[in-house]
């Protein structure tokens, strides 16, 4: 993950003085959007990670990430589809309330999954208005630029803070091919540079890059006002943000190349599954110490 800045001005408070930094901050309160907004104006990078279950979610929650996605990539890594088109509302509002209990200080952003929004903004405003009272999300994410905008400005307008998603967009997978990445070549990085002004004139209090050039995700970044989160774009983004079970090595198999591993968690868990078993077999558990009499 992306580390803390520590300049002078890293150390200015919140507006309500409750902390100094999303990242190690001290408040009680949930972070909200006018604290991603004051992290801008201050430059102070931050980071992000998806969460999927209560548990895990306290655990990042209680490790200080300010910021934690309901993503869609649940689909993948959590529910065993092959892609994130599948994903439901069902699923997501389910799995976001367990990460907001799970939580107290986390700005919980819930994702948007494929068909909860292209129709409109009425069917985006319906969807998103269920992710904040059933679920209790501070935030909603939905992926495109230009061609959703009209969907952020009226989730804006009726008060859900958005979170916006450009570049490759995982949910087109099957217009992609796969997942190129996105913004090469000058129309490419124009059409990029358009549709992440798009999101935040629309009202979008940040947009997710993914899979975007670095120097292109830097241009972006230097000419918004909203934080950019970037995913494969590079160094310069305002913050970064990583599917938890690729950082923490659970995800089996091969990783995106923007992947940084910072713990091998498949083989601890397959190791002490391997320990208990043996156990069991042998008849070393349960011993004396776990029974009763």
């Amino acid at each position: 993950m992306t580390h803390v800045s520590h300049a002078p001005t890293a150390a200015r408070k919140q507006p309500d003085g409750s902390g100094k930094a999303l990242y190690g901050g001290t408040g009680s309160r949930r972070i909200t959007v006018r604290d991603i907004s004051a992290a801008k104006e201050r430059g102070e990078k931050w980071p992000m990670l998806t969460a999927y279950d209560a548990m895990t979610a306290s655990v990042f929650d209680e490790a200080g990430i300010p910021v934690m996605l309901v993503g869609d990539s649940m689909g993948n890594c959590h529910l065993g589809y092959e892609s994130t088109v599948p994903v439901t509302m069902d699923e997501i509002t389910i799995l976001s309330a367990a990460v907001v209990r799970g939580t107290k200080r986390a700005l919980i952003v819930g994702d948007l999954p494929f068909g909860a929004y292209q129709e409109g903004a009425v069917q985006a405003l319906r969807n998103a208005t269920r992710l904040v009272k059933e679920a209790g999300v501070g935030a909603v994410k939905l992926e495109g630029g230009e061609r959703s905008a009209h969907q952020i400005e009226l989730l804006v307008q009726a008060g859900i803070p958005v979170m916006a998603h450009v570049g490759l967009t995982p949910q087109s997978v099957n217009a992609y091919g796969g997942y190129p990445v996105q913004g090469r070549g000058e129309e490419a990085a124009q059409q990029l540079l358009r549709d992440a002004k798009a999101v935040q004139d629309a009202g979008a209090f940040a947009v997710v890059l993914e899979l975007v050039p670095a120097e292109l995700a830097a241009e972006v970044t230097r000419s918004l006002h909203i934080p950019t989160v970037g995913i494969g774009a590079g160094p310069e983004c305002d913050a970064q943000v990583l599917v938890w079970t690729d950082m923490a090595g659970l995800t089996g198999g091969r990783v995106p190349r923007f992947v940084k591993q910072y713990a091998q968690l498949r083989q601890t868990l397959g190791d002490a599954a391997k320990a208990f078993a043996e156990d069991v077999v042998g008849g070393a558990y349960p011993a004396e110490e776990h029974s009763f009499h």
